[in-house]
């Protein structure tokens, strides 16, 4: 269960971010199922604004950086087998090395996870899951689709959540609920907080679902064709934001009566 919300740096979380807003004025063909998407989607806003965002200020309201940072560096590391076992399924040998160099450094120098002295020695964080697995393979990706409470997705990435959760340590600690369904809401509350500085310009696009569809795909797109790099980085992250807000300008309907169009969110 845990490892079904964490496994896409954004897959929960990045969907309870939304709010309604009105269908564009193109059918877009990626999303042949966009009335239950944004139904989905109304579902998943008032779930986060109710209890998630409120929980996730609060968090990092009365927790030192040092401990937030602590605490998103553990959870990075321990579901990190998932990486390992996909990029031995993409026959990436040389990359489940260094991903593998890494998962062992942080395990012990760091303090199992809670630091990340891999990244000073030059063994930076991958991505990888089982829907990259099934697009290295030439499988289609299929509609995109919004999975209640657990976020954007298409038809690949959902059905890769399936054996992915068997990568993560979390799910075989079975006899003691009490930590299995602790490590499951800390990273849930985590990945919340690693959020939190996408809600206002989230808030203030014109189609918020418009906008985060095109991002979601975007990046999915850009770690299936073998993007270089870390896509979780700022940078990275801010150019899929840039281009999600361009192809929202472009879909966004014209003036009615001589009224100005609501300006994009601002870069």
């Amino acid at each position: 269960m845990q490892t079904t919300i964490r496994v896409s740096a954004l897959s929960l979380v990045l969907l309870t971010l939304l709010g309604c807003a009105a269908p564009p004025a193109k059918k877009d063909p990626r999303d042949p199922w966009e009335r239950m998407n944004r139904t989905t989607y109304k579902l998943n806003d008032k779930v986060d604004k109710a209890v998630l965002r409120p929980v996730a200020r609060g968090y990092q309201k009365v927790t030192p950086q040092f401990v937030r940072t602590g605490v998103s560096n553990f959870f990075d590391n321990l579901t990190y087998p998932i990486v390992i076992v996909n990029d031995l399924l993409q026959a990436k040998f040389l990359t489940a090395g260094r991903d593998t160099g890494r998962l062992l450094m942080n395990t012990t120098l760091g303090i199992g996870g809670l630091l990340d002295p891999a990244s000073s020695a030059g063994l930076q964080k991958n991505v990888n899951d089982f829907g990259l697995t099934l697009a290295h393979w030439g499988a289609g990706k299929g509609p995109y689709f919004v999975i209640p409470f657990l976020g954007p997705s298409d038809v690949r990435d959902g059905l890769g959540r399936i054996p992915d959760s068997f990568g993560n340590p979390a799910s075989y600690i079975t006899h003691y609920w009490e930590v299995h369904y602790g490590l499951w809401g800390l990273s849930l509350l985590d990945a919340r907080y690693r959020l939190l500085s996408l809600d206002a310009t989230l808030d203030s696009a014109y189609d918020p679902y418009l906008f985060m569809k095109n991002a979601y795909l975007q990046r999915r797109d850009f770690l299936a064709n073998g993007g270089e790099g870390n896509p979780n980085n700022e940078s990275d992250a801010d150019k899929l934001l840039d281009q999600a807000s361009q192809d929202e300008d472009q879909s966004a309907p014209p003036p009615q009566n001589g009224q100005p169009v609501p300006s994009p969110p601002p870069k």
